[in-house]
């Protein structure tokens, strides 16, 4: 996109690479091989880019399938289409299982209430079960294993319905030190050859996300699930340290807006809510339609960047809830110039780790508070332009 063209339909945009979607999948498919399963998590609206719109792009580049935290997320994406394997992350309540059966969506259970819940359906829908080796959320510890053995075998169709069996590690985010994942990963191969030596053979077994993946080839198992590294982004600075000059990440999302209007302003006047920023010169300032309830984060107060005309320009004052004001004094901005807000403009580019850091959060958070009502944007799927239904 020209830095100087900007969407003539929307005052903000998100847009989606299917290229470095594409790209990031396949990077991970020759890191792991061909045996183990590659699952996109896609949960909280995919981390901010869109459900169903990034969801689409994965399965086109060859996802085997989709991870998501709730029912709800499951059966959207069943009504969109997706045949591939879902397995709910999260938790899910009692009433809601009938319908998890009738979708073929596999859930996740990880304390005895919910397998409570399973055994006395009749039919009940598949699902994984949980251990918990010391990340403590949610999970069985496995000193309960034995006891979830025994009210497997008193309810054989809730036995057949166990089809894999899963832990997540607390702190793969490090490969100097990796000792606490791999206490975990013992405990967790433990407990596989308990259910293995009690009669379950076939089990899906899986423990690694994007951290785990890259840091050991033997926490691969029977899956993986890819969760930020799908979306070009690194978990940690410490292992894009130590992998990013041999295994390269592509950014999927952009982030833009435009430039409502501009106004010169001269020394000591002041900009936004409260009086916070008091102007030491002659300023350009640029309006920009986004604020916090587009995800923008307040924290950015006086401190966040965008992207006007290839060149940086820093926020003046207060982030509001629809607005910010930018010193554009450098760029020359005009009305209807693009804004990019997370994405490349020219030879410059806002990384999500940058803006994220800036604002005080993680990428994860950051990436996930992004409005799920703003347009999401494919680009590089074979068209110029395809638009997406907003998630």
């Amino acid at each position: 996109m020209s830095a100087r063209k900007s969407s003539a339909e929307f005052r903000t945009w998100i847009e989606l690479d299917a290229k470095a979607v594409a790209h990031n999948l396949d990077a991970f498919r020759a890191l792991i091989g061909t045996r183990p399963k590659l699952w996109a998590v896609v949960k909280s609206n995919a981390y901010g880019h869109g459900l169903t719109a990034f969801s689409r792009l994965a399965e086109r580049a060859g996802a085997d399938g989709f991870c998501v935290d709730s029912l709800v997320e499951g059966l959207r994406l069943r009504r969109e289409g997706v045949k591939k394997p879902i397995l709910v992350l999260g938790s899910t309540l009692p009433g809601l299982l009938p319908q998890a059966a009738r979708t073929g969506i596999t859930l996740s259970v990880s304390g005895p209430e919910a397998l409570l819940a399973i055994i006395r359906m009749s039919r009940p829908p598949a699902f994984h079960l949980k251990i918990d080796t010391g990340m403590h959320r949610q999970g069985f510890f496995t000193r309960d294993v034995p006891k979830v053995i025994r009210a497997l075998r008193r309810t054989p169709q809730a036995a057949r319905c166990m089809t894999g069996l899963f832990t997540h590690f607390a702190v793969a985010k490090d490969p100097l030190y990796p000792s606490a994942t791999e206490e975990q990963f013992a405990d967790f191969t433990k407990t596989i050859a308990v259910f293995e030596g009690a009669g379950w053979k076939s089990l899906v077994r899986h423990a690694a996300a994007t951290g785990g993946a890259l840091m050991s080839s033997k926490y691969h198992l029977d899956a993986v699930r890819l969760g930020i590294g799908l979306y070009g982004c690194w978990p940690s600075e410490e292992l894009a340290a130590a992998f990013g000059d041999r295994f390269t990440l592509q950014p999927v999302l952009s982030w833009r807006s435009v430039v409502a209007e501009t106004k010169r302003l001269g020394p000591n006047d002041f900009v936004g809510y409260d009086r916070t920023e008091r102007l030491r010169r002659p300023t350009l300032a640029a309006v920009v339609p986004v604020g916090y309830w587009h995800g923008f984060s307040r924290s950015l107060s006086g401190r966040g960047e965008a992207l006007i005309r290839g060149r940086r320009a820093r926020t003046l004052g207060r982030v509001s809830m629809d607005m910010i004001v930018l010193d554009a004094t450098l760029t020359g901005a005009r009305a209807g110039d693009t804004v990019t807000l997370l994405g490349r403009d020219g030879r410059d580019v806002l990384t999500a780790a940058e803006t994220a850091g800036a604002s005080g959060t993680s990428v994860y958070e950051f990436l996930t508070r992004l409005n799920p009502l703003i347009e999401r944007v494919v680009r590089g799927s074979g068209t110029a332009r395809k638009l997406v239904t907003s998630d």
